[in-house]
Order: C-alpha cells, then structure tokens, then sequence
C-alpha cells in the first residue's frame, strides 16, 4: 500500500489487524478485539471531523478513552482499548502514514485499587485472646504462633521480615526488631509489652523444644522441624484465624500489617511516622491507610450519629 497520509482510516484499521495476524500471530480473541475497538476510535474520530491519520492526535485519543470511561466500560476493556491505540499510533508512525506517533504518551485509566481488609478493635482484640489462650497450653506450636500474631500487629511487619528475623535482631531492653526490608532496606522498629511478653513465652518454653540451634544468627521462628519458619507456614496460620472474623478481602499477614497501620492513624499516629514503621519508600502508599480511616469514620457515624 502506498505510504498516502490521506488514506481511509477504517482501510487502515484492516490492514493493520491483517498486519497482526500475519506477521505478530496475535490470537484471534485478541485481533477481533482490536478491531472492534479500533473501529470504535475511527467512528468517533469520524463524528469529530477527523478522518485522516494526523487527526488522531493525543487530544483525540484521550477523548475518546474518556468518553469510553463515562459510557461504564471497565476498566480492564479501557487498558485494552488503550492498547490497541498505542499498537495502531506506533504502526501508523513505522509506516508513514503519520510524522508523530501520538498515542505514544496515552495512558490508560488506572485500575480501581480496592481498600485493604482491616479488622476492627473488637476483632483484633478477640483474636489475641484466642491465641493467648491456645498458648496457655504450652505447646510450642502455639507459643510460637501467639508471638508471631503479637509481633505482627505490633510492628506491622511484611511476612518476609518476620521469617527473615534472627535472635540477635530482637532487643528484648529497648523493645524493639531490627528488620530487613525491600530493597534490603534495614529498619528498627518498636514493640509493645504484650508482644514482648509472647516473645519471652516462645523464646524460654516453646522455642528450645522445636530446635537445638542457637546463637544470634539462629533463625526466631522456626517450624515443626526445627527450621526457618516459611512463609507459606505463616499464611496457614494467619488464614486460619482469620476464618472465623467476619468480613471479606485478604487472609493473610498482610490483613495485620492494614490492621496495625489503622489502628495507629485512628489513635492519632502521625503519618509520616507510620510511613516509617512500615518501611514505605512513598508517603502515596501509606496514605492508602488514611482512606480506610475516613471510611471507617463515616461507617461509625452513619451507625451512630443519631441524625446520620
């Protein structure tokens, strides 16, 4: 086809998907969506006065994502349509059919991000109940697992700082754990006295009956065989007791780690110091905390306010 500028849009939209058929081996799921999103684009181009490649300028492209948006496309059928203006833009530009390659800096709508699951006072407060009283058992098992809900929700660890903890990093006087997190950041962080005490617990009765190896280095949580405590073991645990507390979304360690950071905004903890506790590179990310606070204010006022 000759490289003309001024050639049909839609007969470019064809020879394009005949493009990716033969020469990408795009799936046929794939190239029919394509089509009929790129024929989408065309049409609404084609109501703007704009029929010719250079008309599908950056401008366009977005108005047109938007109106997709307002007419309650999801979000996934938006990357998608998003996709498929950047793959057309960029063979446009590679076969001269246009100078610029305007979709180039199109973005697509960023997915929905879904609050994470907090448990609320009550519920954490029952759930500390129900491992202390497991643990008053002495089983090693569950002097283990009663420190490690404790030591979790006090310090809001990530499970890969938990398992990864050793002895030494533990200072029992100044109530606090050194950790290691992403990036092979290093951080301390505070505990409080009754994870303190689950510590103890689990360090003179539990711990000596699941492993023989000591020293600083030795791993703090080990299983049933005297080894590092994995990750996954950790999840089992979690989800296990999470089974019971009412409500939907996650069901692991992370559900504590939300839990702790909530609980810290809704006592009036600073948010640049939960940042910190949590080891987030971005304050972005430690205010996703703050939303959960302010829905769970306006959940409590609807229920309580006596003209909510």
């Amino acid at each position: 086809m000759p490289h003309d500028r001024h050639v049909n849009l839609h007969r470019l939209v064809d020879v394009f998907v005949e493009y990716l058929s033969a020469d990408r081996g795009f799936s046929v799921h794939t190239i029919r969506s394509y089509r009929s999103d790129l024929t989408t684009l065309v049409d609404f181009a084609a109501e703007r006065a704009a029929t010719i490649p250079a008309d599908l300028d950056l401008e366009l492209l977005r108005e047109w994502l938007w109106q997709s948006s307002q007419d309650g496309l999801a979000k996934a059928t938006l990357a998608r349509r998003a996709a498929a203006a950047r793959a057309f833009s960029a063979w446009l530009t590679a076969n001269h059919h246009t100078e610029v390659d305007a979709a180039a800096r199109l973005k697509a709508p960023k997915a929905e991000r879904h609050l994470p699951r907090v448990l609320n006072r009550d519920q954490m407060a029952e759930m500390l109940q129900s491992v202390e009283a497991r643990a008053s058992s002495s089983d090693p098992i569950a002097l283990r697992d009663r420190a490690i809900v404790e030591l979790l929700y006090a310090s809001a660890l990530r499970v890969s700082e938990l398992v990864g903890l050793s002895a030494n990093d533990v200072d029992d006087s100044r109530l606090t754990v050194r950790v290691m997190g992403k990036g092979s950041k290093e951080r301390v962080v505070p505990f409080g006295i009754p994870a303190q005490r689950a510590l103890s617990d689990y360090l003179e009765r539990g711990r000596s009956q699941l492993t023989t190896e000591s020293g600083g280095a030795a791993p703090l949580f080990v299983g049933a065989r005297g080894k590092r405590l994995s990750a996954r073991t950790v999840y089992e645990v979690i989800a296990h007791l999470l089974a019971d507390v009412p409500g939907s979304g996650g069901s692991g360690p992370h559900t504590l780690r939300h839990t702790a950071a909530t609980h810290l905004l809704d006592g009036g903890a600073d948010l640049r110091a939960v940042q910190e506790l949590l080891g987030h590179a971005s304050l972005g990310t430690t205010q996703l905390y703050t939303h959960v606070s302010t829905e769970r204010l306006r959940e409590s006022y609807r229920t309580a306010h006596p003209r909510a």
